[in-house]
């Protein structure tokens, strides 16, 4: 493992998200990229830089963590499912590494997952490692960063928030989505289970609530709804959406005190164009008797946001307090985005 200022990282995981954030991690050279973890076809055994471009030329890909080299920091984007990313974990903490990943049921699994955080937490204590569950959403747009905006106000009563997520850079997540179905091919993968939508409502929602200190009495996530459907095809780089099927879909949580909600939060994601008429942007309201808050941006791109979360969060994570831990738990400089110098000018 590095001993000096650049971390060495291990990528468990080559989707769009995992390659992307190999390469930026090589393009930032605040971190070694030394080899990387994916069982498909044709990726086994292969030099790294030929899917992650830059990286030293001994990297490989290795089908199994058995074979993949130590590294001071692993970054984990296999499964949105804390039961799927458990074993991977321990198998990395045992190795001694620290593990920052993108399970969305990890952005704050003690809510649901107790049991399961619960052994991790352990696990990674007494290894003296961090384990921090990361990304856009969860991880920022629906908790941390309301969280920080609450600091101008005392005595939340509510926050309402609403996100335009353009879906196009994303690979493999976007079959739980139902994007490029049919009405009636949508009903019947939603009715089985295989449409499932966003996966992490809950997990915000449960992290802004215990943020705020509120002791939530229940968490609603409606179903998942298409909202906009293709009068001609759609291309992304890993899906086609035929004509006549979904573009856009509308998800939905919201969490509840006494029976009252006090917080709302949906989000439509889509495979976009500007004809749609969505909004372009994505907007927070925070109430209080204090005073109300509202801020809103451009649209932010969900999957470049995810990539440059833990791209930003990765250099800074070795020497974080030990333990599983959430975004709230960071101070905020250890996940900012650090100012290129050689841009600067000086005078």
């Amino acid at each position: 493992m590095n001993t000096d200022d650049q971390p060495s990282v291990l990528l468990v995981g080559l989707g769009a998200v995992g390659r992307a954030v190999g390469a930026l991690l090589v393009a930032t050279s605040q971190c070694e990229v030394v080899g990387a973890v994916d069982p498909a076809a044709g990726l086994a055994d292969a030099e790294l830089a030929s899917v992650v471009p830059g990286v030293n030329a001994t990297a490989r890909i290795t089908p199994d963590l058995a074979g993949a080299p130590d590294a001071d920091v692993a970054f984990v984007a296999t499964t949105s499912f804390v039961a799927e990313v458990e074993p991977i974990i321990n198998e990395l903490l045992d190795r001694g590494m620290n593990v920052v990943t993108i399970c969305e049921q990890l952005g704050f699994g003690f809510y649901d997952h107790d049991p399961i955080a619960s052994r991790l937490d352990a696990r990674a204590r007494t290894a003296g490692r961090t384990v921090l569950g990361t990304g856009c959403n969860p991880g920022i747009l629906l908790d941390t960063l309301p969280l920080l905006l609450s600091s101008l106000t005392t005595n939340v009563n509510r926050v309402t928030i609403r996100r335009t997520a353009e879906m196009s850079g994303y690979g493999g997540i976007l079959s739980k989505f139902g994007f490029g179905l049919t009405a009636a091919q949508f009903a019947a993968q939603r009715h089985a289970g295989g449409v499932i939508g966003h996966v992490g409502f809950r997990e915000s929602v449960a992290a802004l609530g215990d943020g705020l200190g509120w002791n939530l009495d229940g968490i609603v996530v409606d179903e998942p709804e298409p909202i906009l459907f293709t009068g001609h095809p759609r291309h992304t780089l890993h899906l086609t959406l035929k004509t006549g099927t979904i573009a856009v879909l509308r998800h939905s949580a919201r969490g509840l005190v006494d029976g009252r909600v006090v917080i709302d939060a949906a989000i439509d994601f889509g495979i976009f164009e500007t004809a749609d008429g969505f909004p372009e942007g994505d907007s927070w309201r925070i109430e209080s008797d204090f005073q109300a808050l509202h801020f809103s941006s451009g649209r932010i791109d969900s999957y470049a946001s995810t990539v440059a979360v833990a791209a930003n969060v990765i250099p800074s994570l070795s020497g974080a307090a030990p333990g599983l831990l959430t975004m709230a738990d960071l101070p905020p400089k250890r996940f900012s985005a650090k100012g290129d110098m050689s841009k600067l000018v000086t005078r």
